[in-house]
C-alpha cells in the first residue's frame, strides 16, 4: 500500500492546531507507518506547496494575499481538505480586526496609533503581506472536506480524525467531543 501524502498548513493563527498535533506523542509514529509529510511549517524547509496531496490539514483564517494565494494553491493539489481549529472553521480571533472595517484603519491603529517613537506605515513591499479587507474562514474561498474545530483541537480529536483517513476510510465527526468549538 502506498503511504498518504500528509500536509499541514499554518495561515493567520497561533500555530495552537500544530502544537496539539505534536502532541499526538507516539502516535505519530504510527502516522509515519501509514503516511509522508510533505508539507508542513513544523519541521520542514519546503517553500512551495507539492503536487498531488492526499490530505492537508490547514490552519489559520485567511488574512492576508499570502494566504489567499497559498489556499487556492493548496485546494487545487490535495485531494482531502481539512479545516483544522477554529481560525479556520470560524475565522475566530484573527477575525476580530474585521470590526474595524478595511484594512487602512487596521494598519493605523497597529502601526501608527500603538507604534513605538518611530510608528509608520510599511512603505517596502515584502515587509508585511497585503492584508485582505476582511478575514474570512477557510470554508469561504474554498472547498472544504472535514471540520475539526477546537481552539485548539485535542490530540485524541485529531487522531479520530485523522486515523481513518489515513487507512482510507472517512472519519465520523459525530458528538460532541468530535464538533465542540472552542
Amino acid at each position: 500500500m502506498d503511504k498518504v501524502k500528509l500536509a499541514t498548513v499554518w495561515l493567520a493563527g497561533c500555530s495552537g492546531c500544530h502544537m496539539s498535533f505534536l502532541d499526538l506523542d507516539e502516535w505519530l509514529f504510527e502516522v509515519a507507518k501509514f503516511a509522508d509529510i510533505v508539507y508542513s511549517p513544523v519541521g520542514s524547509d519546503l517553500k512551495d506547496y507539492p503536487e498531488d496531496v492526499d490530505v492537508c490539514l490547514v490552519e489559520g483564517a485567511v488574512a492576508n494575499e499570502e494566504n489567499l494565494e497559498l489556499i487556492y494553491t493548496v485546494r487545487e493539489r490535495t485531494k482531502f481538505l481539512i479545516s483544522f481549529g477554529d481560525c479556520a472553521v470560524t475565522a475566530n480571533v484573527p477575525a476580530m480586526r474585521n470590526m474595524l472595517g478595511s484594512t487602512e484603519p487596521v494598519l493605523k491603529r497597529c502601526y501608527l496609533e500603538l507604534g513605538d517613537a518611530q510608528a509608520q506605515l510599511p512603505k517596502e513591499p515584502g515587509i508585511v503581506p497585503e492584508l485582505l479587507d476582511r478575514v474570512r474562514p477557510v470554508h469561504e474561498l474554498v472547498t472544504v472536506d472535514l471540520f475539526i474545530p477546537g481552539c485548539p483541537p485535542s490530540a485524541p480529536r485529531i487522531q479520530a480524525a485523522i486515523e481513518p483517513l489515513l487507512k482510507g476510510e472517512k472519519p465520523a465527526m459525530e458528538g460532541r467531543e468530535m464538533l465542540k468549538f472552542g
